[in-house]
């Protein structure tokens, strides 16, 4: 038997969205045109109806390969290398009688480099496979009919299909939310997966099917929901319910995506909409862009230019060979061991040309061992072990996190050792993303003696001692300041602290002040049930802060219902702590275009009240004539906080009348329930009536601390040449003192500010060399003149500008403007550029660089997933750059040289031999000598070189940063270096001929009295080959 139902709670109108409940006349036009045909019987997946209707499974395949194309999609993928089919090529013609070796000899190399690549191809897909079979494989609870749910795996879902997701659960598709365990049908969702955010969404259901609370309610649900076509956009949502012979418009507010998590709700009903491939998340799951490595790229063209020598080798002595064997007649008979006069075609005087391309085809044969064909599964091997070396480097392991670096591709890794530009996010990247509430302004007074990083460091900088609570501090150890016993809490100030504010002169503002604090957030109470103690899932670091904040000073935020917000406050008059219920109506939410957030709630008194909070670039102008009673204090205090790295928010309210909340609460409703293109221009339209004539509080600070060590390491990798920018959304004034505080901006160096208060920038004079002037320089740039500045007439210029100087600071940046800097960089300057950081608003600018380094932090993993290479800590960059990427880049570079060296020598030595032989087509060496020269006897040692080799240990690629430079200036790996090492090649060659045909003159005998014939001069030439 059911319990009875409580009242009904209309959540829908605290939130800022609200059910739809009516007709919807142009909204949902398009439905049925068009991108918007899908039709989903709910319930009946199985109808006659649904039937007819080939929607994709709920099977999802990552792999590259299935099992009957891996064969020949893998084949096409090795072929495509222009090594590989050449040897292909010759490994035909070796069946012919062209091949001066036989055909086994060439065909099993060929063999064994393309099935090592294959089977390494086929391990890497069956580790992706494995990941489809557990994801598939996973159990929902679906409908089976009368009301009956049953254990189903994910790949056996259907649309239509009614499925139940317990908490903690993952959606298994793309949902419509139809109830919830709560009273109003909401549910809370974490989408990390998707867009790497840790914050909880608010989801609520259509009030229709909120009722359908039990299973048995499901029995005879039946519903028909007209929407969209599949498409990638996570966060547009159009379709209609029909349901009960009504119809109801759909939005984003009902649709849970596939992949995203079921928090704090014990369960929801939903139904399928879109499965497997069709799921939104899916439909985003694009490949990585392929990147490859500069090395890789020239050392392709260095193969196009051994062709083109192999090529010339061929046709000199094929001219040689046909203009000789034509005169094998005319000359008289000078190869009378040839026979001429019997010759088939092959040494034919009379068909001396033809003998020639046949010569010439012959010996593209003989002399493609001029190609090292193990070159690129050689490079594979090397650059997996040197994976492994990253992965297990124990110096780049965070031991809080249980974080060791992760080198998700291997194909990048001598790229780290040629890095000439950083571009790197701030918040979570040099930062911790843990916020710290330290100062306040308020009524005009500030509070909170804690002095923040950017503090010490300018007083390191000046020289000047830190004065807190108007005494000389600096006998404490500027490295070691006071730690907080509470995480997001570190303010100390005891005019506030105990409740001693209700002796303050303001102390109705300061109740106001924390007040606003404690109700105007969404963070979400969860009591510890072991300690009791009250902790918060907030949407942000600094909104966590706040609410901690206010319940360390006595404004203790501990329950949130459908309807209202409940806080423990301290009463002045009577000296108790007591509760007190706001009852929310509205919560007005922050967006990056609005910059702020409100609540609209009514107190027990039966105040309306809308409490606000935002950027001082939006909060300021929106005060009323007599709220700005403290505004010039506040400005002051907000600036100097800013000059202290900290991050500032201004808090205001203002109290509403009746009939004025019923008009906007009418228009809100319509804005929200509008599913047209411009239904966010409508929400903040109606918003910015109402958030307006605010009176002014004061403001908050809080600070997102250097993460460990990025002082130290920014000013080592300043010291091995790299330069460094930094993108980030902060102000302008924080983001410079910022700056000073991980060494970015070093005392001395001059600043090229750009913003469009200051259009005008003066002519600096370039005196001295321009070495000294890059070290000088060092520009910071705002979001709105960086638009300008990436305009296609303007950016080269701003680039010209910004490669000039040492350091680059770009504030107020979007993600789209990250990712264009990125670009402009890369192929502006044409040298490697690195991005780091840990964001999803980091994805665009870590794909578009050439290495992508994702940091595992506090805003999800979206970056990490996006990225090259995951590491814990921006310091880890240190060691991962200037030891691993200087080794790598050094071990690679080397390693290809010393290939191309010992194959010139080997190719050059059966060329030498063929000019002593006339050009007959004689191969110097025996066939298995030729086909296991490069796969067996000469692979080892390369590979050994290429991971094992260091120039200098660890410690001294630290000590000495601008051995660094060696691979940012590719020094090992020039043309003028690649064709010396291939010049020695040939010196090498010719050493060896010369000395091994003298050697081995015909009186050499062995024990039967027999000269020494090819086979042991060749032998003996190979040994002497190998042992380079």
């Amino acid at each position: 038997m059911r319990t009875g139902r409580k009242k009904k709670l209309h959540f829908s109108k605290i939130y800022s969205f609200k059910c739809g409940k009516g007709g919807f006349e142009d909204d949902h036009s398009q439905i049925g045109g068009p991108g918007f045909s899908r039709v989903v019987y709910c319930n009946e997946p199985d109808g006659l109806e649904a039937s007819f209707r080939q929607y994709a499974t709920n099977y999802v395949r990552s792999t590259k390969y299935t099992a009957a194309t891996f064969l020949p999609k893998s084949l096409f993928e090795q072929f495509r290398r222009v090594a590989n089919f050449y040897f292909l090529v010759t490994g035909i013609l070796s069946f012919t009688s062209l091949a001066p070796y036989s055909a086994v000899s060439a065909i099993i190399p060929l063999i064994i480099v393309i099935g090592a690549t294959m089977i390494k191809e086929g391990i890497e897909d069956w580790q992706r496979k494995q990941q489809d079979i557990e994801m598939n494989s996973r159990k929902v609870k679906v409908h089976e009919g009368n009301g009956v749910f049953k254990q189903t795996e994910w790949k056996n879902l259907k649309v239509g299909d009614i499925v139940k997701v317990e908490k903690d659960e993952f959606f298994p598709a793309d949902l419509v939310l139809l109830s919830s365990s709560y009273e109003d049908a909401v549910c809370y969702v974490e989408t990390m997966n998707l867009d790497g955010e840790t914050n909880l969404k608010l989801k609520q259901a259509l009030e229709v099917t909120s009722t359908l609370n039990d299973e048995q309610d499901l029995g005879d649900f039946r519903a028909v929901v007209k929407c969209e076509d599949p498409n990638a956009n996570l966060y547009s949502f159009v379709g209609t319910m029909q349901f009960e012979e009504q119809q109801f418009p759909l939005s984003p507010q009902q649709l849970l995506l596939r992949d995203s998590k079921l928090r704090n709700t014990d369960y929801i009903y939903g139904a399928v909409i879109f499965t497997g491939h069709d799921t939104k998340v899916i439909q985003n799951s694009t490949d990585p862009p392929s990147k490859r490595s500069k090395i890789e790229k020239k050392m392709d063209k260095v193969i196009y230019f051994l062709f083109g020598v192999l090529f010339l080798m061929a046709f000199i002595g094929s001219v040689y060979f046909g203009v000789v064997t034509r005169d094998d007649i005319e000359g008289g008979h000078r190869r009378w061991y040839l026979q001429p006069a019997n010759a088939d075609i092959f040494f034919d005087p009379n068909r001396a040309p033809i003998a020639a391309i046949y010569h010439f085809l012959t010996a593209l044969l003989l002399y493609s061992y001029l190609i090292p064909i193990s070159l690129y599964v050689s490079i594979e091997i090397v650059k997996v072990l040197q994976s492994i070396f990253i992965n297990q480097d124990v110096l780049m392991y965070y031991e809080e996190t249980d974080e060791p670096a992760h080198a998700r591709t291997s194909n990048l890794n001598e790229e780290l050792g040629q890095v000439d530009t950083i571009l790197s996010d701030k918040t979570g990247t040099l930062t911790c993303n843990s916020m710290e509430f330290i100062k306040c302004s308020i009524a005009g007074t500030a509070y909170g003696y804690g002095f923040t990083e950017v503090e010490r460091s300018l007083a390191k900088r000046t020289g000047s001692p830190l004065i807190v609570k108007g005494k000389d501090i600096v006998e404490h150890p500027v490295d070691s300041p006071k730690k907080s016993f509470v995480k997001g809490f570190n303010f100390d100030d005891e005019r506030i602290v105990n409740g001693n504010w209700v002796n303050e002169q303001h102390s109705d503002v300061v109740q106001k002040f924390f007040r606003l604090l404690a109700v105007c957030h969404t963070a979400i109470p969860d009591v510890d049930e072991n300690t009791g103690k009250v902790l918060y899932e907030a949407e942000s670091p600094d909104e966590a802060a706040f609410v901690i904040a206010a319940r360390e000073l006595g404004f203790e935020f501990f329950k949130r219902t459908q309807t209202s917000v409940s806080v423990k406050e301290l009463n002045p008059v009577s000296g108790k702590r007591v509760e007190r219920s706001y009852k929310l109506l509205n919560v007005l939410e922050f967006n990056s275009t609005r910059k702020r957030m409100s609540v609209i709630v009514r107190d027990e008194e039966g105040k309306l009240l809308l409490l606000c909070k935002g950027a001082d670039s939006v909060m300021f102008e929106r005060l009323a004539e007599n709220g700005r009673d403290y505004e010039e204090e506040t400005r002051e205090h907000v600036n100097e906080y800013a000059d202290a790295g900290l991050r500032t928010l201004i808090l205001a309210y203002r109290e509403l009348n009746e009939d004025e909340y019923e008009v906007f609460d009418k228009r809100f409703s319509e804005a929200k329930n509008s599913v047209s293109a411009d239904r966010e221009a409508l929400i903040d339209d109606v918003t910015e009536e109402i958030e307006k004539d605010l009176i002014l509080l004061g403001a908050t600070a809080v600070e997102d601390k250097l993460q460990q060590g990025v002082p130290e390491c920014i000013d080592k990798l300043a010291q091995a040449g790299i330069k460094i920018w930094v993108l980030t959304g902060d102000k302008m004034e924080t983001a410079i003192n910022i700056g000073y505080a991980c060494s970015l901006l070093r005392q001395g160096m001059k600043q090229i500010t750009i913003t469009l208060d200051n259009q005008e920038i003066k002519a600096l004079e370039k005196e001295g060399e321009k070495d000294a002037i890059a070290k000088a320089f060092a520009l910071i740039i705002d979001g709105k003149s960086l638009a300008y500045a990436l305009d296609d007439d303007v950016k080269n210029l701003f680039l010209e500008l910004a490669i000039g100087c040492a350091s680059v600071i770009c504030c107020r940046s979007s993600p789209k403007q990250k990712a264009l800097v990125t670009r402009l960089v890369k192929e502006g300057t044409k040298k490697t550029t690195l991005a780091i950081g840990d964001g999803a608003n980091d994805v665009g600018m870590l794909q578009e660089a050439d290495i992508g380094i994702g940091i595992s932090g506090v805003e999800g993993m979206q970056a990490v997933m996006s990225s090259d290479i995951a590491i814990a800590q921006f310091r880890f960059l240190e060691r991962l750059l200037l030891v691993h990427g200087h080794w790598c880049y050094r071990r690679i570079s080397t390693m290809i040289c010393y290939f191309f060296y010992k194959n010139v020598t080997f190719g050059f030595t059966v060329f030498l031999y063929e000019a002593y032989a006339s050009f007959s087509g004689q191969p110097a060496y025996n066939d298995w000598f030729l086909s296991l020269y490069n796969v067996f006897f000469t692979s080892l040692p390369v590979i050994a070189l290429g991971v094992f080799d260091q120039d200098v240990s660890a410690r001294f690629c630290l000590k000495f940063p601008l051995l660094y430079q060696e691979g940012v200036q590719n020094v090992l790996f020039s043309w003028r270096r690649i064709i010396g090492w291939m010049l020695n090649g040939v010196c090498s060659a010719i050493i060896i001929f010369f000395l091994c045909i003298r050697a081995l003159d015909p009186q050499a005998f062995n024990k039967d009295g027999k000269i020494a014939d090819y086979q042991i001069l060749g032998a003996t030439m190979y040994t002497s080959s190998s042992g380079l």
